[in-house]
């Protein structure tokens, strides 16, 4: 049983510490590093971990991870819907694209197609993301109900650099542009080298179930990428909504 537990916890260190090596999950953990290393190596026999490459062996999470979360929370058809209109999004802008899901406060990137460009935003799946200073949050909030975003105000608005909105008539105004031109934007609100455009999906009973968006070094987000990539990710978002069942004429 013991074996179990440990591996359990070594999953979900992986998971949140990756790429991580067996001396730091060991440390982490408060584990021999024996142990820690037998319940590497059976996770990586069952498909749940792998290397990540390198000379030193560090360890990431595989896609059989993600694919059981997706079937415990019934994501896996908006990423087969979504997935495909995302390649078509990156190709198109050759910028990363994400795919995030609304979880309370936070939205949670379960998918990332990444940009042929050497500079790039690399960001690990599961990561969360606050809903009132990201691209994705914002989007989602948005598209949320009045009464969810007057909860999500009184909880507060976090600071995370100086470009994060934190006084609430601002955020509200700023929500209500998102809906007058069908994008939200994040310009180093969160992290200050992190920007992206991105737009709402909508599911059937018109609420919103993910987001998705294009993303950049906050070097590269100009005015007129905004504007150009804000058009593709709204309607690559449509696309997805429309294919989950979203009626425009809700």
């Amino acid at each position: 049983m013991q074996s179990v537990l440990n591996a359990l916890r070594v999953l979900e260190e992986v998971a949140a510490r990756q790429p991580v090596g067996v001396a730091d999950l060991a440390r982490a953990l408060d584990l021999p590093k024996s142990s820690a290393q037998r319940a590497l190596r059976t996770l990586d026999t069952a498909g749940w971990i792998r290397p990540a490459g390198g000379e030193v062996t560090r360890w990431v999470l595989t896609t059989k991870a993600l694919q059981v979360g997706r079937r415990a929370t019934g994501e896996l058809s908006l990423r087969d819907v979504a997935v495909p209109l995302m390649e078509d999004l990156r190709r198109r802008t050759d910028e990363t694209v994400h795919l995030t899901v609304p979880d309370g406060d936070q939205v949670v990137l379960i998918e990332r197609l990444e940009t042929s460009k050497a500079v790039r935003i690399i960001l690990a799946l599961g990561i969360r993301l606050p809903i009132h200073a990201s691209a994705n949050g914002k989007a989602v909030l948005a598209a949320s109900p009045p009464e969810v975003i007057e909860r999500q105000l009184a909880q507060g608005l976090e600071e995370f650099t100086e470009a994060t909105v934190t006084d609430r008539d601002a955020l509200r105004a700023e929500l209500a542009r998102i809906r007058e031109r069908g994008y939200a934007t994040n310009t180093g609100e969160w992290r200050s080298d992190v920007s992206a455009v991105a737009a709402p999906v909508l599911g059937e009973s018109g609420m919103p179930v993910a987001s998705i968006s294009v993303n950049m070094p906050t070097s590269r987000m100009t005015p007129e990428s905004t504007a150009a990539h804000g058009a593709l990710v709204s309607e690559t978002a449509r696309q997805v909504s429309a294919a989950l069942g979203h009626s425009r004429d809700r």
